[in-house]
């Protein structure tokens, strides 16, 4: 079995930084703090102009939290810590002054539609459907539902986030805006991530700077806000609701 990891690989100006997990690229506290850090890092890089996001693997590209580290959540700090890794990779993703385009090869869950959601240009497969299965679990997509709101509208995400048990077709994902095109292959996905991450290459890294703030603007008091969603979650993922339905997990 493959152990998980985070790498980042930096060609001609472009910065590919790739996470894996072998429980379908779910997402434990190391390898969130790492993808942070990573990407904090890249985006202080001069010598990078691009960031492409993607994950390890051809059926998912994340399936969210790590159900092996709900599960043994004892406390409410340990909770707020755990969702607070999710809280941290948004916001890195959003205070990096490189465009980040993502590329979703397949489903994508809970967290993970955050994720793709934080993502400044995201392109998918037509396999790359989503969920957001939270409420499901006694908990709610709180930490990455500014993310998910902000991309789908309130609407979008309301739907998505009350129908928990309902995989959304990547068509769906697109037409709200969370996708910008929707391939048939990973193989087309990769040419065309791959040929647009070139051509922003060609643009002033000041414009896209500026740009970027730009199209993240009022979301300044995400720093507190995700951290108080972290401390929601970290207290419902206690609940005896929650810890009933987690046993399934076991």
């Amino acid at each position: 079995m493959t152990k998980p990891y985070v790498k980042k690989d930096i060609q001609d100006k472009i910065a590919t930084i790739e996470f894996f997990h072998p429980a379908h690229n779910s997402l434990p506290s190391d390898i969130l703090a790492q993808l942070a850090e990573t990407i904090t890092e890249v985006g202080s890089n001069d010598e990078v102009l691009v960031i492409i996001l993607k994950s390890g693997g051809d059926r998912t590209f994340c399936a969210g939290a790590s159900f092996k580290e709900l599960i043994s959540i004892e406390d409410e700090k340990t909770g707020e810590q755990f969702f607070s890794g999710f809280a941290n990779v948004i916001n890195a993703m959003r205070k990096c002054p490189k465009f980040i385009i993502g590329r979703v090869q397949g489903k994508t869950v809970g967290g993970g539609v955050g994720l793709a959601s934080s993502m400044d240009y995201c392109m998918a497969t037509k396999y790359a459907s989503i969920k957001l299965s939270e409420l499901n679990l006694g908990i709610g997509p709180f930490v990455v539902g500014p993310a998910v709101e902000r991309k789908l509208g309130v609407s979008g995400m309301s739907q998505i986030a009350i129908d928990a048990n309902t995989f959304y077709t990547a068509e769906w994902a697109k037409d709200k805006g969370l996708f910008a095109n929707v391939y048939d292959t990973t193989e087309d996905l990769d040419i065309a991530v791959s040929e647009f991450a070139k051509n922003l290459c060609e643009y002033n890294p000041e414009a896209v700077k500026h740009m970027k703030q730009m199209f993240w603007r009022g979301t300044e008091d995400w720093d507190e806000l995700l951290q108080e969603r972290a401390k929601i979650s970290g207290k419902l993922v206690l609940s005896s609701f929650t810890k009933e339905k987690l046993k399934r997990f076991k």
